[in-house]
């Protein structure tokens, strides 16, 4: 691009990953234009296609999704829109341009039925409309020709929106014992991280004509069950003087929900390693920092 300032546009203003991505220190030189359900109707394609055509974007990150994985099951229509058709519409249009894609996506695009940690070239198999929609938008920014970058993540949380952090201190504050499934495993991950890694392959993207395109995967490091992570929620809380509450552990089955979920949502980070560089911190670290700004810092 000519000018000197490079701008790159953001969906999902107001989401976790929205939020952290417009808080990343950007380069000297790019500037965020984030953009949220209010500015972008994300299951019109031809507003998808006229803002891409706006400007001469250096990069574009589609993190917004539909991510009501139980009422996806019943809401095929919306999650498919936003999901697989709204993907589609934006890397057609960066295409067109000659600009960059980066694309989120998920763990549910994988039946969770292996052992060890997904690799991105492992075979897809969701269980559900919300890791299928998830999948369609894959497949659409794959064959759309534009330069990309797929990131599938899991278990986001952050000190902003709904998620697990979050959901498991409001319970706290009012019960002293609850329940976790403890049968599914995988890793969190930082909102803020894992902006930090898109701001990452977007700038190269962007800067380099050969930087690397494809698939690739992002979380914190480790492995723990949600029952797991529950409890080392509530142990940093309770050292910051915050709420806390004795997690027991149940299965699955003994929480039932309209829509399956993996039960083995680890993802390698070998691919993003390898590529990029980048390698992600101990979900431990990533979470003393949410609390940090959700309670206050351990003194």
């Amino acid at each position: 691009m000519s000018e000197a300032t490079r701008h790159v546009l953001v969906t999902g203003a107001g989401g976790q990953l929205g939020t952290e991505l417009q808080r990343c220190a950007w380069p000297v030189g790019w500037q965020v234009t984030a953009v949220d359900v209010a500015d972008l109707d994300l299951r019109d394609t031809t507003a998808i296609l006229d803002i891409v055509a706006s400007r001469p974007w250096a990069a574009v990150i589609n993190g917004a999704a539909y991510t009501a994985v139980d009422k996806a099951e019943t809401d095929l229509v919306t999650a498919w829109a936003v999901n697989a058709m709204a993907p589609a519409a934006f890397a057609e249009g960066c295409a067109k341009a000659g600009i960059p894609l980066v694309q989120v996506s998920t763990d549910y695009v994988f039946a969770g039925d292996k052992a060890d940690a997904w690799e991105v070239d492992d075979p897809v198999a969701p269980l559900g409309v919300y890791g299928a929609s998830k999948l369609g938008g894959e497949l659409a920014v794959r064959t759309s020709g534009a330069r990309h970058a797929i990131v599938r993540t899991a278990w986001v949380v952050s000190a902003h929106g709904n998620n697990f952090v979050k959901t498991m201190l409001r319970i706290a504050e009012g019960r002293d014992r609850l329940t976790v499934v403890d049968d599914q495993r995988g890793s969190p991950t930082s909102a803020a991280d894992l902006a930090q890694a898109l701001m990452t392959i977007a700038v190269r993207l962007a800067d380099d004509a050969a930087a690397p395109t494809g698939t690739f995967h992002f979380s914190n490091a480790g492995a723990i069950s949600w029952a797991d992570f529950a409890i080392e929620i509530f142990r940093q809380s309770a050292a910051r003087g915050g709420p806390s509450a004795e997690v027991a552990r149940i299965s699955s089955s003994d929480y039932p929900t309209p829509a399956r979920r993996p039960a083995n949502s680890l993802l390698s980070h070998d691919a993003i390693r390898t590529a990029y560089g980048i390698i992600p911190r101990d979900w431990r670290a990533a979470l003393s920092h949410i609390l940090d700004e959700l309670i206050g810092t351990n003194t």
